[in-house]
């Protein structure tokens, strides 16, 4: 007698889910759709040293959950960046870092990849704004900042 119970109490528990989500009239289409991709951000200092950057990335059309943060490709820049916690809460990120070594990459290189929760079928759009670049003598460089998706 107890293990029949059990099936009925196991069975109900199992059908009472499915049978709520089912009766939901807006199902599937109050669950949107989620998917991540990473977001990795270059910055090109032509034939200066880059010692410090700061930038701001922020998603203009489509709706994302900034979910990660990595560091960069070259050593000086592999660690994970200091950014602004609180500005997450607004779907934009403001990310900053530096090394004071003396091994700094020149040119373009890959300084840090956002990991982004997308939400929806739109796609987001970026607006990237680099803040600053320096050298390792405090001096301000002319650097591009630009961005590839990555899947």
């Amino acid at each position: 007698m107890k293990k029949v119970i059990a099936i009925i109490i196991l069975s109900i528990s199992v059908m009472v889910p499915v049978l709520a989500r089912q009766s939901d009239p807006d199902y599937p289409a109050n669950h949107a759709k989620v998917r991540f991709a990473p977001l990795h951000i270059y910055l090109d200092s032509g034939n200066k040293s880059l010692a410090a950057y700061q930038f701001e990335l922020k998603a203009v059309a489509g709706q994302i959950k900034i979910v990660g943060v990595e560091g960069g490709q070259h050593k000086a820049f592999a660690e994970a960046p200091y950014y602004d916690p609180a500005a997450l809460a607004n779907d934009r990120i403001i990310i900053a870092a530096f090394n004071t070594g003396s091994e700094l990459p020149k040119g373009r290189t890959r300084i840090a990849t956002i990991h982004l929760q997308i939400i929806g079928d739109a796609e987001p759009d970026y607006a990237l704004k680099l803040t600053v670049a320096g050298d390792a003598g405090a001096n301000e460089i002319p650097a591009k900042i630009s961005f590839e998706k990555g899947e």
